[in-house]
């Protein structure tokens, strides 16, 4: 008997397991495949929805670039210009200066980098940075030290500073700041600027801020006549003038936006003196001037040095005890101011004098002798307060009245004179500090917002 060898065979029921779960496991890697797919997708859309809102976000919130046609100014020269301010500040820099923002109506201040030729080519003669004009260097320098005001970005600015040097073309001759090329060198500037950014042409230079810290500010001549008659340049009348002279009266030198600043005398002068002579100690001199008096006054082009005011003060007074008076220089004068009572602030060319501040900063009250003046930053410094008027016709009666003032407030006015506050607020740093003279400028241009190209039009 032959035995034939049978392959084993599936019963009906395995065989239908088998197929199933053959199915059952193709259906779950379909089903596997198709959320990979899914998440896939998901995170696609997600990635492009992303890329999406960032480039629509970039459009609408961020401001536009100077175009490459607008950026091609010397470089080379403009990058000196920034290392001369902020090199011997880096720490400042860093720690930013903290000063009181809300006051300020979050000003913002976009200087312009110039050709060094306008401005720190002047400062290899160290008089540049120190006269009694050199408050345009002084803004220019805290200016670019703030971090809190300055901005980097020219569309987030409010006002554009314009760092023109002109009072440091000293003459040959008597030493004084010839000014005679400040209108080519500002038109030259302004022409520069106009010429390679958009924002003087867009305001017609409303939002433009300069210096002009001479005699008859930007109406750059020593004589009144001459000053008036030149009057202040076309192209500057739209602008705002940061200017030391000051009347309260109609004048074509202050025909214009303007901010009055005091004339710049060194902080770090007065410091020392105040560390060698308190404040508060023995002041041995009653009354006191050091300056040009004329004792046969000149006439020039009908007019008097002084309109004489100096004259009549030497020949009335310079017999009197009581009068510390001198007519030459000397270097160490801020020792004689910080032993006066009185300091005699008459007017020289110009009614405004340096004498004023260091008066102000060394304690010793101010006599004003120049008829309708008009004096810096009256909402931070309460003039009638700390300071005595006397005017011009008044003089020869000089002693007389400050008799007076002796015998009856004199206590009080030094009380008030001798606050930290005033002081400081006229007084220019190399970092703006609150309340100083950089400080109060920039809080009279916060109340000038609607000047402002940007402020005017951010409704809009």
């Amino acid at each position: 008997m032959v035995l034939e060898g049978k392959r084993p065979t599936m019963s009906n029921n395995r065989r239908g397991f088998y197929v199933r779960m053959r199915l059952l496991h193709r259906h779950a890697g379909l089903q596997q495949e198709k959320k990979k797919n899914l998440c896939f997708k998901y995170y696609k859309w997600l990635l492009w929805f992303s890329l999406l809102l960032y480039f629509l976000s970039s459009c609408f919130f961020t401001h536009k670039p100077i175009p490459l046609s607008k950026t091609h100014v010397s470089k080379s020269k403009t990058v000196v210009s920034r290392a001369l301010f902020e090199s011997s500040n880096s720490t400042f820099i860093q720690q930013g200066n903290n000063i009181n923002r809300g006051l300020l109506k979050d000003l913002k201040v976009y200087i312009y980098e110039l050709p060094s030729k306008y401005n720190t080519d002047w400062l290899t003669n160290e008089r540049c940075s120190s006269h009694l004009f050199a408050s345009e260097v002084a803004i220019h320098k805290a200016l670019s030290n703030s971090l809190d005001v300055r901005t980097f970005d020219p569309y987030e600015a409010d006002f554009f500073f314009v760092p023109v040097y002109v009072s440091c073309n000293f003459s040959t001759v008597n030493g004084f700041p010839a000014i005679g090329h400040a209108r080519s060198l500002l038109s030259s500037a302004v022409q520069f600027i106009s010429s390679n950014y958009p924002f003087w042409n867009r305001s017609q230079g409303s939002d433009h801020v300069f210096v002009a810290s001479h005699d008859y500010g930007a109406c750059f001549h020593a004589m009144e006549e001459r000053a008036m008659e030149d009057g202040i340049p076309e192209f500057l009348k739209r602008s705002i003038i940061l200017q030391t002279f000051g009347v309260k009266f109609n004048h074509p030198c202050q025909d214009v936006e303007n901010v009055l600043i005091p004339p710049y005398i060194s902080p770090e002068s007065v410091r020392t003196t105040l560390e060698k002579y308190p404040l508060t100690g023995r002041r041995d001199i009653w009354a006191f001037f050091r300056g040009k008096m004329e004792v046969h006054p000149k006439n020039i082009s009908g007019r008097y040095y002084s309109k004489k005011v100096r004259t009549v003060i030497w020949r009335k007074y310079s017999g009197d005890r009581r009068f510390y008076l001198q007519r030459h220089r000397f270097a160490g004068y801020q020792s004689e101011i910080v032993r006066s009572v009185f300091c005699l602030c008459p007017l020289g060319w110009a009614p405004w004098s340096p004498r004023l501040v260091e008066s102000v900063a060394l304690g010793c009250v101010p006599v004003i002798i120049a008829d309708g003046i008009r004096l810096p930053f009256p909402t931070a410094v309460r003039w009638s307060e700390i300071s005595l008027t006397v005017a011009e016709k008044d003089v020869a009666n000089l002693g007389t009245l400050l008799d007076q003032v002796a015998a009856t407030n004199l206590s009080a006015i030094q009380k008030n004179l001798w606050g930290p506050d005033v002081r400081r607020a006229l007084l220019f740093n190399d970092r703006v500090q609150e309340g100083d003279a950089t400080w109060q400028v920039l809080y009279a241009l916060a109340q000038k917002l609607d000047r402002s190209y940007r402020t005017v039009r951010l409704p809009n």
